[in-house]
């Protein structure tokens, strides 16, 4: 059976010290003295595993990774990077989606159930308000936020469209008015620029 204490000591050590830490605060962190980690790092002892899960946790290893003696090389960081974006494109993308399919399944809905007079296709009208609202969500979580000033101004335009298609019999062409000082102040906000 393999001996765990020099494998342990050798992994607290480089993770501790790859971190930048002293003993003295990786025990602070643990409530154990400076001494006792430094025999878990000399292979004197070994912590039990209740105090693994802690120093994993603090490294943001696994308790395995400790319990390891070869590691894999970890991915290259921008690689991980375009991977997170990759992901978080793709999930935004599938989310709007989601929008234009109950937009779609609602068109079906109405063509099948309600009189011929009915605009069903508004509801591919109001799509697009709603696909705004769900992408700037997800880029004020995960995008460049400048960007949601571009998002807010097609929501107003798709917001003000919409109503002017549900009322297309007033004719109500000034709502469109509204817009316009709407645009000015959106803009005008994008140009503040808040300091530290």
């Amino acid at each position: 059976m393999t001996d765990l204490k020099p494998i342990i000591a050798k992994n607290i050590t480089e993770l501790r010290r790859g971190a930048g830490m002293t003993q003295i605060e990786l025990a602070g962190k643990l409530n154990y003295s400076d001494k006792a980690v430094s025999k878990w790092e000399h292979g004197d002892s070994t912590p039990d595993i209740n105090i693994l899960s802690d120093i994993a946790g603090i490294f943001g290893v696994t308790v395995d990774y400790l319990l390891t003696e070869v590691h894999e090389p970890d991915a290259d960081p921008q690689e991980k990077k375009d991977r997170v974006r990759h992901y978080q494109k793709m999930v935004t993308l599938i989310c709007c989606a989601m929008v234009w399919l109950i937009a779609t399944i609602v068109y079906v809905i109405l063509r099948i159930t309600v009189p011929d007079p009915f605009p069903s296709w508004m509801a591919f009208v109001y799509a697009v308000p709603v696909t705004c609202i769900v992408y700037l969500v997800f880029n004020s979580i995960w995008g460049n936020r400048f960007h949601n000033y571009y998002i807010i101004s097609a929501l107003l335009w798709s917001v003000l469209i919409s109503v002017f298609f549900t009322l297309l019999k007033y004719n109500l062409w000034l709502l469109f008015a509204i817009g316009i000082p709407s645009q000015i102040i959106i803009f005008l906000w994008s140009r503040l620029h808040y300091r530290k």
